[in-house]
């Protein structure tokens, strides 16, 4: 199995966004408030190969693209992917979020990253209304071009609160679109997902994957080797399927956040050897 690891640096601060945003549909990036050289450093240290970064964090990298390059070649990690995410559905805002989108895209690329990350698809609060799963697609689309321009990957993360949760939702979505699908194991699992399932049945739309553990009550993610969800058989169908490419754990919130992403790591690899 010709894989390579890589962590999402969000663990090493509060989550967030760009407050900026309330006002201004452009600027509304995902920030992790921490330290993100102390997060690459630890996540090359913990013997992970690659990062991913939040929108807001690779624009607004304290010192600039330079400084970001430094911190990632003084880790021993290269930049894998940029989450960024957006409504979709308001046609209003579509243009301000799309090009956003094309500014992280941009950054990204000069970066040498492989892989551009979108959630959302905004649930209305009266509802999910007739034709947005369409408008949804439409600009899942446009993200797919954008990505394509810049020579990166374009994948859809659905995600819990929005629009794509489980099983029904993802099968409607990819029917509409041309993206490649991130499955994020414990959004999937906590919407009712049959997560080893999706993987199998979606193998060909998948060509990066995001490892997250699940603690059902009190809700939390976990890292890989405790908590409710068995990660072992979606990494087995990955096994199965003859996966290629990066696998990335994530843990949004963790007290050790080297600590959890060592745990991980051993977990992955040891579960990879046995499959």
């Amino acid at each position: 199995m010709d894989v390579r690891f890589a962590y999402q640096a969000n663990c090493w601060g509060l989550l967030g966004g760009n407050a900026v945003g309330v006002t201004s549909i452009g600027q509304l990036t995902y920030v992790t408030f921490g330290d993100m050289s102390r997060a690459i450093a630890d996540i090359g240290a913990a013997g992970y190969q690659g990062v991913e970064l939040f929108d807001g964090n690779v624009l607004d990298y304290p010192g600039g693209p330079s400084a970001l390059k430094a911190a990632l070649s003084g880790a021993g990690v290269s930049l894998v992917g940029v989450y960024s995410g957006a409504n979709f559905i308001f046609a209003d805002a579509l243009a301000e979020e799309l090009g956003r989108i094309a500014r992280v895209a941009d950054a990204a690329a000069a970066l040498s990253a492989e892989h551009l990350v979108v959630g959302g698809g905004a649930k209305r609060l009266e509802g999910v209304q007739p034709g947005d799963y369409e408008r949804l697609a439409g600009g899942l689309e446009k993200v797919v071009a954008i990505a394509k321009a810049r020579g990166l990957k374009a994948h859809y993360h659905p995600h819990l609160s929005t629009m794509v949760e489980g099983p029904t939702e993802v099968d409607r979505i990819f029917g509409l679109t041309s993206i490649e699908f991130c499955p994020d194991t414990a959004h999937l699992a906590a919407a009712g997902g049959d997560v080893a399932a999706m993987v199998r049945k979606h193998r060909s739309r998948i060509s990066y994957v995001h490892l997250k553990g699940l603690r059902r009550k009190p809700f939390a993610f976990t890292p890989l080797d405790e908590g409710d969800l068995d990660n072992a058989p979606v990494i087995k169908a990955l096994v199965d399927t003859n996966y290629r490419g990066w696998i990335l754990v994530e843990l949004d919130a963790w007290p050790d956040p080297r600590g959890g992403a060592e745990r991980s790591l051993a977990f992955l690899k040891s579960t990879i050897a046995g499959a």
